[in-house]
């Protein structure tokens, strides 16, 4: 009996010890991250059977268990991925909106400024200071441009940088996994499959941390060991084998990276839109969402001024009596081969600026003599050049697959410059003049010409010899042979005659168009009356084509919609300001509701998994108790053993 009972104070005693020893750690690691409370876990030893029934023969402890909840950790893990990639996209793109949507260096004052200089150009066009000017505030304009296009890049080069180093860092988290599945394999073979507490909470904390940097899911098989999947289902670690991640340039955008997964074939592209959660796929999405939107219709508002205000400027007539000539440089379509690496690069130009959305294209040849299809970027959907206002002129030969990327407005905004430095060539000018002959004897007068174009000016004369209408038996006539004539009555419907034999009848409010020149006649009209229509020789006080060039800042001019633009400069770029600044609060609100979910998923999870100081405390206290109950059973077994030994002496 002695013997029975010292051996099961000795159980009490190993297994008080033992409560000591696992409160004590986790007491310990109270501060620890990552660290699971633990707690022994004890079951009765077999009973001794003796005719008088079932003696117990102490306790014992089964293992050391952590205080574990998958269900609550997956809680944890999703509401963690979120929280940091909205934090990550709401860190970079406040820097996108402050810069866009400030007073003072937002692109609103530059373009205000430079209409500006042109209506002051309008309003004194024989002024050198007023040209110059109007030049100085058009380089400013261009430098607002380029800052912020140089910004955006700036933003656009710390995101790559980013993306860079946290698939550097995954990678890493990976190789770490894959290591500890292998240290927890053997500790638990080691030890008759016994948990090993603290390096499963080792490996948890590295998948917290990874998932941090990109949404994660796990599964456990049999032997302990964890496979660990990143965004939606591509295998990062599968037992003790890792999968190697790199970011590389893209071969479409040698700026922008992309992520591959590393094999002894070479490297294989994972899709952006696999890759969400965490800090990469906060990255990835505003990098995609709002950096490339951002860029490209920044460049839509460079290429639109440029295009209409060249466009206008070419119209015009400068100080030295000649047609203007591009005031921006000309706006170019960026073209970047995707997997080609025979086919000639395809020549791609603007044909309509007004049906520019600021999307990127994939063209991709689908036989050899040039044939191609081209879908947008952003959703995949099969577009025509002519309906994106493009025009696409493919090489000769191509080969089959062949593909190239089609950014037309992504670098409009830092390429933008004044093509022109001496304020002689602004052409404020209209290089047609009209005039009602002195000799008439009727009240009718011409209105000041406007040009739409000027591939027909030499059809109306010389300075000397200009081109002569001559009213007759209620018609006007002498319109230049080659030419058909547009006219339209007062609250009447156009009417086109065709040349050579064009007469046609006069009314007072009548609009004619004719070779790209456009005017309006008014008032009586008597037989013999005529009208010169010819170059504008004293063209140095003329502002006509100036007042053109200072309305362009109202018109609409961009974003075509059933068939007519419906905005202008501003418009767009206030449009851009709003969709910047809405998804900035957007991501900020998300951000805030996320951060609340992940602070109670961990809340939830710490009340399992934490540890308690003033439990651990009580914890204490019971087990010392326990173990001094233990040491005394053990003395009184003791104390009768020896008493056994006296009756024999």
């Amino acid at each position: 009996m002695g013997s029975s009972l010292f051996s099961i104070g000795l159980t009490g005693l190993n297994a008080a010890q033992a409560g000591l020893v696992v409160t004590s750690h986790n007491i310990s690691n109270a501060g620890t991250t990552g660290y699971s409370r633990q707690s022994t876990v004890q079951s009765t030893n077999p009973a001794l059977f003796t005719g008088a029934g079932f003696f117990g023969e102490g306790t014992k402890v089964d293992t050391v268990k952590r205080a574990y909840d998958s269900y609550l950790t997956n809680q944890v893990l999703s509401a963690q991925t979120k929280f940091s990639e909205y934090d990550t996209y709401s860190n970079e793109i406040s820097q996108i909106d402050n810069m866009l949507a400030d007073p003072t260096t937002g692109l609103t004052p530059a373009v205000a400024s430079f209409f500006e200089g042109v209506q002051e150009v309008a309003a004194n066009p024989a002024s050198v200071p007023a040209r110059q000017s109007m030049l100085s505030t058009a380089q400013s304009l261009v430098a607002r441009f380029q800052n912020l296009s140089s910004r955006i890049n700036d933003v656009r080069s710390g995101v790559e940088t980013q993306v860079k180093n946290t698939v550097s860092e995954i990678s890493s988290y990976a190789s770490q996994i894959a290591e500890m599945n292998h240290k927890i394999a053997v500790a638990q073979q080691a030890g008759s499959a016994q948990p090993a507490n603290d390096l499963l909470d080792t490996r948890d904390r590295l998948i917290n941390e990874l998932n941090q940097l990109t949404r994660v899911s796990t599964t456990t098989d049999s032997s302990g060991s964890m496979s660990v999947f990143i965004g939606t289902g591509q295998p990062l670690v599968v037992g003790t084998v890792a999968t190697k991640l790199e970011a590389q340039a893209s071969p479409s955008d040698p700026t922008r990276n992309v992520v591959n997964i590393i094999t002894q074939g070479g490297a294989i592209t994972v899709p952006e839109n696999l890759l969400g959660g965490g800090k990469l796929g906060g990255l990835l999405a505003m990098r995609s969402g709002s950096l490339d939107s951002a860029q490209n219709q920044l460049g839509l508002i460079a290429v639109g001024l440029s295009s209409a205000f060249n466009s206008q400027h070419l119209l015009g007539q400068d100080l030295n009596g000649n047609l203007g000539t591009n005031f921006f440089s000309n706006p170019t379509v960026a073209v970047q081969r995707y997997n080609s690496a025979t086919t000639a690069t395809p020549d791609v130009q603007f044909s309509d600026i007004t049906k520019l959305t600021g999307d990127d294209y994939k063209l991709t040849f689908t036989d050899t003599t040039g044939g191609y299809t081209l879908s947008r970027v952003s959703d995949g959907a099969s577009v025509t050049a002519a309906s994106v206002g493009l025009t696409v002129t493919p090489p000769a030969v191509s080969k089959v697959g062949d593909s190239f990327q089609i950014l037309p407005t992504r670098y409009a905004a830092s390429n933008i410059s004044v093509a022109i430095s001496d304020t002689r060539m602004v052409a404020a000018a209209a290089p047609i003049a009209a005039a009602a002959t002195a000799s008439n004897l009727g009240t009718a007068a011409i209105s000041a010409p406007v040009l739409s174009s000027t591939t027909n000016l030499a059809s109306f004369g010389t300075t000397a010899a200009p081109l002569k209408l001559t009213y007759s038996g209620g018609s006007l006539s002498g319109f230049p042979a080659t030419l058909p004539v547009t006219y339209t009555p007062l609250n009447g419907s156009p009417v086109t005659v065709a040349a050579p034999a064009a007469s046609i009848p006069y009314s007072s409010g009548m609009s004619v168009s004719v070779g790209g020149v456009s005017f309006t006649l008014t008032g009586a009209m008597q037989d013999n009356d005529s009208f010169t229509l010819g170059p504008n020789a004293g063209g140095v006080s003329d502002s006509r084509n100036a007042v053109l060039l200072g309305s362009l800042q109202t018109t609409k001019t961009l974003l075509s919609a059933n068939g007519q633009p419906s905005a202008t400069f501003n418009s767009v770029y206030s449009q851009l300001v709003s969709a910047v600044g809405n998804k900035a609060r957007e991501v900020e609100v998300n951000r805030d509701a996320q951060e609340s979910l992940a602070n109670q998923a961990v809340q939830a999870q710490q009340s399992v998994a934490g540890v308690n100081i003033d439990e651990e405390a009580a914890n204490l206290i019971r087990y010392q108790q326990a173990y001094q109950a233990a040491g005394k059973v053990m003395s009184i077994a003791s104390k009768l053993f020896d008493q056994v030994l006296a009756l024999g002496q």
